[in-house]
């Protein structure tokens, strides 16, 4: 099917995208000493996808291209600030959600429920480490996963890996990489947000009515209980306010703000969402809409007062697999203002960590990184303790923020083949990353969990004793075992005891 001759025209950038997508040939390591969105094409990339037809690839970013932010630069400073509390140890960070999300998802009770599980845990860990809670999810946007082959055997033969819905099918029969799923990306994405802001804006998060966030969904008698008198210490807290006076105070209970993020790994369309735009005067002010033009005719390489944003969601993480200081994602990172995140797992050489930090964070910026850790409950004591010393010894000592991500070292097989994790690895993990932080004089910032506000039976273990025997139940997920919102609360007490016990 031909191009309109109205149809938008494809940025520099985006031809240089759009050329590296139909091919095959591996990147050199050229000089990037100006940086651009597109400059990753220069560089060597993992996890890439191809696509068969240019002209799609090139129809694709240019209607992505022309599309509005879904997020904008005053939200990104807001979290910006938010984390800066948390890198100084004045606020807990809690990230969550799906794996990987699929387009289904995008529905109003699938939305719902994972706002109210998120919402739910922060109440916690506010009451256990009295502190505020930086609320990010994984969603809106988290929809392509990277995977250990491109390929795989179905039924006798060859076919590519399912890597996400903003790529390919789950069907067998539907997994050529389709540029066309770049744009739905896009609009599920907005529609995901869209509907989370209504609902916070619209009550969902009162503190004056914490009760009405549902609990039905969590059967455990003792979580219930324990909940029960949290919720009871807030509204009695409340009352006390309020029969004092202290209206404007209890005025400000009403929302919460809650942020959106995913793993930056498709940098086509990355690249299309990031806009040269105004940095907001102040981070918490309402902007006027010319705060968030987009010129594509500015220079650039001038004027202090803008930046370049990715507007896909407000937080983006580099994985384990595509963290290479000399790759493609490392170099499309280094030039956003966004907060990021990095993946640290057990193949990270401590000096290598530092150098990483030194080419994303080369202003020592408070907040600007997110170390997302990820060890396994077995290796985490051997190997976080000499990452947290060679931070300390560096330039960034102080301004990064330690997140235990107990999730990706802990997933294992059963002798029948389904992946699954142990609740009692995921609790061990956090359980030493908080001893380990302490012993260091260091501090745990936060937890980057995978998990769900549905009744799944995908990790085994917890109050309830799910055997594996049970994963047969409801194992609903298309890519790695998520936390159901029992085990997901359960976790959330174990830090707030911790905290407590303090």
């Amino acid at each position: 099917m031909e191009i309109p001759s109205s149809a938008p025209s494809l940025s520099t950038d985006g031809q240089a995208a759009a050329s590296l997508k139909v091919s095959k040939e591996t990147q050199t390591n050229g000089a990037a000493p100006h940086w651009s969105p597109s400059s990753w094409t220069k560089k060597p990339i993992k996890q890439d996808v191809t696509y068969a037809d240019r002209a799609a690839v090139s129809k694709a970013l240019a209607k992505l291209e022309r599309l509005p932010p879904i997020v904008t630069p005053t939200e990104i400073c807001k979290l910006k600030r938010s984390l800066r509390e948390v890198a100084s140890g004045k606020a807990f960070l809690l990230q969550g959600g799906d794996c990987a999300e699929l387009f289904d998802y995008c529905e109003g009770n699938a939305i719902e429920s994972k706002i109210k599980l998120l919402l739910q845990m922060s109440l916690v860990l506010i009451w256990g480490a009295n502190k505020p809670v930086v609320r990010i999810a994984r969603m809106a946007g988290q929809f392509a996963k990277p995977r250990s082959s491109p390929t795989e055997i179905y039924e006798g033969r060859e076919i590519p890996s399912f890597r996400g819905d903003n790529i390919n099918g789950y069907n067998p029969e539907d997994r050529t990489p389709d540029p066309e799923r770049l744009v739905a990306a896009y609009f599920h994405s907005a529609a995901t947000t869209n509907y989370m802001r209504a609902a916070l804006a619209s009550g969902m998060a009162d503190l004056h009515s914490p009760l009405d966030w549902g609990l039905g969904h969590v059967r455990d008698e003792r979580i219930r209980a324990e909940y029960s008198k949290i919720v009871d210490s807030i509204t009695g807290s409340l009352r006390f306010m309020q029969t004092v006076g202290a209206e404007s105070v209890a005025s400000g209970l009403e929302t919460v703000d809650l942020y959106t993020s995913h793993e930056g790994l498709l940098l086509e369309y990355e690249q299309s969402l990031t806009r040269w735009l105004r940095k907001p005067t102040t981070a918490g002010r309402r902007g006027s809409v010319s705060s968030y033009h987009h010129s594509v005719s500015s220079d650039h390489n001038g004027g202090e007062d803008k930046g370049w944003y990715n507007t896909s969601a407000h937080f983006l993480w580099v994985g384990d697999r595509t963290r290479q200081i000399d790759g493609a994602h490392v170099e499309y990172f280094r030039g956003l203002q966004n907060p990021i995140g990095i993946k640290v797992g057990p193949s990270m050489d401590p000096e290598e960590l530092v150098r990483l930090l030194d080419v994303v964070n080369p202003d020592h910026e408070i907040g600007k990184v997110t170390l997302i850790t990820r060890y396994g409950s077995s290796k985490i004591a051997s190997l976080l303790p000499s990452h947290i010393q060679a931070v300390q010894k560096s330039p960034h000592n102080n301004t990064v923020i330690w997140q235990c991500d107990p999730m990706h070292g802990n997933t294992r097989s059963t002798p029948t083949g389904v992946k699954t994790r142990h609740f009692e690895d995921i609790l061990g993990e956090v359980g030493s990353a908080l001893r380990i932080y302490r012993e260091q004089g260091s501090y745990l910032g936060g937890v980057h969990l995978e998990m769900t506000g549905d009744a799944v039976t995908e990790c085994i273990g917890g109050s309830e004793g799910l055997a594996e025997s049970d994963l047969e139940k409801r194992y609903t997920t298309f890519c790695d075992p998520r936390l159901n919102e029992k085990q997901a609360l359960e976790l959330a007490f174990l830090v707030a005891g911790h905290y407590r016990d303090q």
